[in-house]
């Protein structure tokens, strides 16, 4: 059995659906993720899973039983907010100590676990400052440590990383995965962040106007989207309306407007006269420069108009003959040099046969 389960649930503000009959699992030591822009209904499903807000209809089950007439502070869940909510009259001990002091844990109890816990995050020799004597990165690991000091059952984490900048974004990406693996408390992640949902993520739930869109392991999403919206949404994605103009075996003969035909691989409910589009990530995508030989079936003419370097890749943005912009993704890996074509060359883009998946309208 799932340790906490969300069941049909509904939550209205006024006339306005937040949230719109939304069900899933999760289980115990998982790390999940609530993934979908602002105003798409997963902060709300946090603060009802906390306690903060109730749902309209459904229920919220943990160890199997209904969380309705258990108050917050009763709830074995503890929050991590983005702004850190740390008390700034108190030291980093006192801050992680408050919850085993509210509880009526003894001080020897109390010793031992704020420097376990302390010991956990990296800041032991920081028990005797104050918040505002701490970085943002250490700031964020005493809020950690103070939802963690009592072992909830379910850790929320509301955008936790969101007011730090990029570096230090991806090294607490990093150790919070650790974190999540060491204490096996089960988190429930809540970003609209899809780079950090795939690094962090065990499974994903993308949100859309109130609803999931789809729900699985993070490879899964980014690589056989359900449809439109979460291709769009999750990383850069090339999309190339097309028709189903022959199906064969484990191949689908596409025709998309001006370009002609494309070959992708097929899946099951595709037939033919099917419409959709074609998902197709840059990274599938090769540019070379015209009369490079290229073994490769799905092959079309372009021009440069931009390209994006950021160090290690270069992301070349190409207008085919019909217009269609497509994205490559290209490594910088030539010596000395940091780009290969200029805007308004002539290229040719290509990819494998079994590159891309075709969404169904």
């Amino acid at each position: 059995m799932a340790l906490l389960e969300i069941r049909n649930v509904t939550r209205r503000f006024g006339s306005f659906e937040a949230v719109k009959n939304v069900s899933f699992e999760v289980n115990a030591g998982e790390f999940f993720t609530l993934l979908g822009p602002s105003g798409c209904g997963k902060t709300t499903i946090l603060r009802m899973i906390a306690g903060f807000d109730l749902p309209d209809e459904g229920s919220i089950v943990l160890d199997g039983v209904d969380l309705k007439d258990t108050p917050p502070e009763k709830r074995p869940i503890h929050t991590v907010f983005q702004s850190y909510a740390l008390f700034p009259h108190m030291t980093v001990v006192d801050n992680v100590a408050f919850p085993l002091k509210m509880a009526g844990a003894s001080a020897e109890d109390i010793r031992s676990k704020v420097k376990a816990t302390l010991d956990l995050v990296h800041l032991s020799e920081k028990g005797d400052q104050f918040p505002h004597e701490l970085s943002g990165g250490q700031k964020q690991r005493v809020a950690l440590a103070r939802s963690l000091v009592n072992r909830p059952r379910v850790l929320l984490l509301d955008e936790p990383l969101g007011a730090l900048d990029a570096k230090l974004r991806e090294q607490l990406q990093v150790e919070l995965m650790s974190l999540q693996r060491d204490v096996g408390i089960t988190f429930v992640f809540v970003t609209h962040s899809q780079a950090e949902a795939l690094a962090l993520s065990h499974r994903i739930a993308v949100m859309n106007a109130g609803r999931i869109e789809q729900l699985d392991e993070p490879s899964k999403i980014y690589g056989f989207p359900n449809n439109r919206f979460v291709a769009d949404f999750i990383g850069n994605c090339n999309l190339l309306d097309a028709t189903a103009a022959d199906v064969q075996g484990d191949a689908v003969k596409l025709t998309s407007a001006g370009l002609g035909t494309i070959t992708a691989p097929s899946r099951p409910g595709i037939k033919t006269g099917a419409k959709g589009v074609l998902a197709l990530r840059p990274e599938m995508v090769r540019i070379a420069a015209l009369g490079e030989p290229l073994d490769l079936v799905n092959r079309f003419h372009g021009k440069v108009r931009e390209y994006v370097y950021v160090g290690d890749v270069t992301t070349y943005i190409v207008f085919l003959d019909n217009g269609q912009k497509i994205e490559a993704l290209a490594p910088n890996a030539g010596s000395g040099r940091a780009r290969f074509f200029e805007t308004g060359d002539e290229v040719q883009v290509a990819w494998r046969h079994d590159a891309g998946h075709f969404v169904l309208d």
